[in-house]
């Protein structure tokens, strides 16, 4: 009996497949009613949510205590208890201030921007129809407990291990977890057999799995972690794969590490070998190595996608996977289906014609039967068809049904009439043709060949032309009635005639192609139809149309031969799910980033395939699972606006990279050089470790700054070649000046230590905050290209801080000390020196250089 206490599965897999329905009801305690809102509640609390691997919501006290795991603030933490080892508490207390600060900050912005993020990621939250106290409710699938009654039709996932009470020509897409490339049919009548194997269970579904036709009725036996894929998954529990622009991020952390390495080992030896001092000199090394570690880095990504995605949202984009943001921006080829896309997704049936042309009602009739009583994939062709006029079918009986499926592309009803038994079959006239022997014009048939044949096929295509989407309609008189029939009953049809629908062009379309096309993205139409209506209606909107290829010519072609034809094809047409994965690989490896946008059945491999998954709000649910991003509606205005956005988020992280390279490798190259002449440290440990802070404070503001149209214009990728070129260039720049402060202070005003480190300390506080007006554009800053208002007042506030923190008591603690008026005109006058000659190099590098897209290998450095 079920036992509420008991979280694992109740009886075995091989008892649920073999026993009878009342028994397994029994156990479980439900009833074909289902169960009572309060029960289900009671299951949720015993058995918990129904999810594989449900990540831990720290509390935020932990959450908060994570942050201090950074190697960063580890290094500070080992220096202050090695500073307060050797008596100097002052600066340990300093350090440990200035960490708490830090990481305060660092956690007090990711987690509210983590939290708006996280919400808007809810509103796509799947749900499961489900019976409760005799009703159909919608519930999210982390709610299906234990006894459950699920009401399931094709697109659905399955959303946990159950038993098939009752199933209408259901086929399962079981691949995930069986390997079967073939979809497999599920029944109520339980197998004899003792014991099956996952294939053989018919009688049971599988988390996991999804519903490719038919429709089903089953009671939930296991949940979350118990379910046959929660296991697996439990035992083979992998990261999911790192996104292209997370892998730049990788590569980069690399780089900057060997760098940093290498300068602070040298300083470090460097400086105990001529000031034999190994504290001070360990000190310094360390706060160096802080001061030019583009620490922010995670926390500017993490903010930069949260609100990136927060913007998409308001625009119609949901963001599943934020680090999806930037790849979506990156993006510069979109595939995409024409329904509703290029087209008003408003089908209407527009004809209805015999073999030869002339009007026939028995084909509406026909049609009719043939989508009133189907029960697979829901089709708006079948709608247009029941909406065009009821038609007379209380005297019909369907007694079987062969369910579509996109390698015959077609379905058939068997229906009864008295004593009549018709089997009717609609598809796509292609196919249907194969299997066609004679054709029907009024009341006479002939044979499907020769000339009625080149007839009739001229007669489809010259509707096609025009634009109408067409679906054959054949029928046969069945001699050999039977229980059930299969895929192989469908021959030696007669061809009665065609159905013409019509999905007008979307009004506007034609201008937001122009516009993505301006942006840099090409799209790319990879349709199921015929080629004939995909170019009409490209012909309407204004898609110029670069070369068309048919799914059976892909065959043929060596994956090489396909990479180089993809590229200058714009219309891809009769293509199965298989043939689009072939293409949107293809086109990957040619070096491409592609976006694939879909929401059917057939699409949720394609949006696995692509780099960003793009679906609508109203997709089936494989589809929308699949995705990475969803649309609220599908309109490519609405992508268009979301591309932009991702460009925004990639383009304000770039900034942040930019800055730190050209800014903070130039004062560590000053540091190395400052050792050979300074008697004393250029800035004590703890200054520069206040420096860092105050740098970082100003920075904050980054992720929400504006970004030039000219770096939306075109997509773009990590590029390490164009990085290090930026870094060789404007970094001696930053050098030059600080090496020429250090001869100023030292040699023309003979300054003190305190005055020496106080007056560095200032300039080049300065010179990190405000170089980043200079940096954030190719333009002229605040004249051609205005930054946000948040963050001139984040770097202006900043700079002023830390130029009159010398003349307060805070400072003292420091180390520094006030400066005189003619040392404080002289750094402003430096600093801004430097900012002119900032602004005349960048200008030379970016007539020289570009921040073009690299090739795909070139991404991983």
């Amino acid at each position: 009996m079920y036992s509420p206490s008991k979280r694992s599965r109740t009886f075995s897999l091989q008892t649920c497949a073999t026993d009878g329905i009342d028994r397994i009801c029994q156990a479980l305690q439900t009833t074909e009613c289902g169960l009572s809102v309060e029960e289900a509640e009671q299951r949720l609390i015993v058995h918990g949510p129904n999810v594989i691997t449900k990540k831990k919501e720290l509390p935020i006290i932990l959450e908060y205590l994570s942050y201090f795991k950074s190697p960063l603030v580890i290094i500070l933490l080992v220096a202050s208890g090695i500073s307060a080892g050797f008596g100097e508490m002052r600066n340990a207390v300093i350090i440990w201030i200035m960490v708490l600060m830090s990481v305060t900050l660092d956690f007090l912005e990711e987690h509210s921007a983590g939290n708006a993020a996280k919400k808007l990621q809810e509103q796509v939250t799947l749900t499961t129809t489900v019976i409760r106290n005799g009703k159909a409710v919608e519930i999210p699938t982390s709610h299906v407990v234990p006894g459950d009654i699920l009401s399931l039709s094709a697109g659905n996932l399955i959303p946990a291990d159950a038993r098939v009470i009752q199933a209408d020509d259901c086929f399962i897409n079981q691949s995930a977890l069986t390997g079967e490339s073939l979809p497999v049919e599920k029944v109520a009548v339980a197998s004899n057999a003792k014991q099956l194997s996952l294939s053989d269970m018919t009688t049971m579904l599988f988390l996991g799995t999804s519903i490719v036709t038919g429709t089903a009725k089953a009671v939930v036996v296991a949940t979350g972690a118990n379910t046959e894929f929660g296991k697996i998954a439990s035992t083979l529990a992998s990261k999911e794969g790192k996104s292209e622009f997370e892998i730049g991020v990788t590569s980069f952390g690399y780089f900057i590490m060997k760098a940093i390495l290498f300068m602070v080992l040298a300083i470090f030896l460097l400086n105990t070998f001529i000031n034999h001092n190994i504290l001070e000199s360990f000190m310094f090394a360390v706060a160096i190595a802080v001061g030019v570690t583009p620490e922010l880095l995670p926390m500017i990504m993490s903010i930069t996608m949260a609100r990136g995605s927060i913007r998409m949202s308001k625009k119609g984009v949901i963001v599943k996977k934020l680090s999806a943001i930037p790849s979506f921006g990156s993006m510069n080829i979109l595939c995409t289906d024409k329904t509703g896309t290029l087209t008003e997704d408003h089908i209407e049936l527009i004809s209805y014609t015999d073999a030869l042309g002339a009007k026939s009602d028995q084909v509406l009739d026909y049609a009719y039967l043939n989508s009133y009583f189907q029960t697979g994939i829901k089709n708006p062709l079948d709608d247009a068809v029941l909406f065009h006029g009821k038609r007379p079918v209380d005297a019909y009986k369907k007694t079987e049904e062969i369910p579509f499926d996109f390698q015959r592309k077609m379905l058939s009803i068997a229906v009864q009439n008295g004593d009549a038994h018709t089997l009717i079959t609609k598809g796509a006239p292609e196919e249907l043709w194969k299997h066609c022997v004679t054709l029907r014009s009024g009341d006479t048939r002939m044979p499907f060949e020769g000339g009625h044949r080149e007839a009739s096929v001229k007669h489809y295509e010259a509707l096609s032309a025009e634009g109408y989407r067409v679906l054959a309609i054949a029928a046969k008189t069945i001699t050999t009635v039977k229980e059930q029939y299969t895929t192989e009953d469908e021959s030696a049809l007669e061809l009665v005639g065609y159905v013409a629908f019509l999905d007008p062009a979307k009004k506007g379309v034609g201008r937001v192609l122009k516009d993505l096309h301006d942006i840099g993205v090409e799209v790319k139409i990879i349709t199921g139809d015929n080629e004939l209506v995909t170019q009409h209606i490209c012909q309407q909107i204004g898609l110029s149309v670069k070369g068309v290829l048919l799914g059976h010519e892909i065959a043929t072609l060596s994956d090489m031969a396909l990479r180089i034809k993809a590229q200058d094809i714009t219309i891809f047409a009769r293509f199965s799910p298989d043939e689009k994965n072939r293409i949107i690989t293809a086109l990957r490896a040619a070096g491409n980033v592609v976006g694939y946008m879909g929401d059917g059945i057939n699409d949720a491999p394609s949006l696995k395939a692509a780099d960003v998954g793009i679906s609508v709000n109203n997709a089936v649910d494989v589809a929308r699972e699949s995705a990475d991003m969803v649309l609220t509606q599908k309109n490519l205005k609405i992508l268009k606006d979301g591309i932009l956005e991702g460009r925004k988020a990639f383009g304000n992280t770039m900034k942040y990279v930019l800055m730190g390279l050209s800014s903070n490798f130039g004062n560590m190259f000053s540091m190395l050089g400052a050792v050979f002449f300074l008697p004393f440290l250029p800035m004590l440990p703890i200054q520069i470790i206040l420096n860092n802070l105050l740098y970082d404070a100003s920075q904050v503001t980054l992720p929400g700054d504006n970004v030039d149209q000219d770096w939306l214009k075109r997509p773009r990728r990590w590029n390490f070649v164009y990085i290090k070129k930026f870094m060789l260039t404007l970094g001696p720049v930053s050098s030059f000046f600080d090496i020429a402060t250090f001869l100023i202070l030292f040699y023309g005003f003979h300054a003190s230590q305190a005055v020496f480190q106080t007056a560095w300390f200032i300039e080049s506080l300065a010179t990190q905050t405000l170089v980043i007006h200079i940096i954030r554009t190719r333009k002229l800053p605040f004249i051609q290209s205005r930054p946000s208002r948040a963050l001139v007042l984040s770097t202006c506030t900043v700079a002023l801080i830390g130029w009159l923190i010398p003349f307060t008591s805070f400072g003292a603690y420091f180390g520094f000390t006030a400066l005189p008026w003619h040392i404080m005109a002289t750094m402003a006058g430096i600093v801004t020196l430097y900012l002119c000659c900032v602004e005349i190099v960048k200008r030379r590098f970016f007539r020289k250089y570009d921040f073009t897209m690299e090739s795909r290998g070139a991404v991983v450095g």
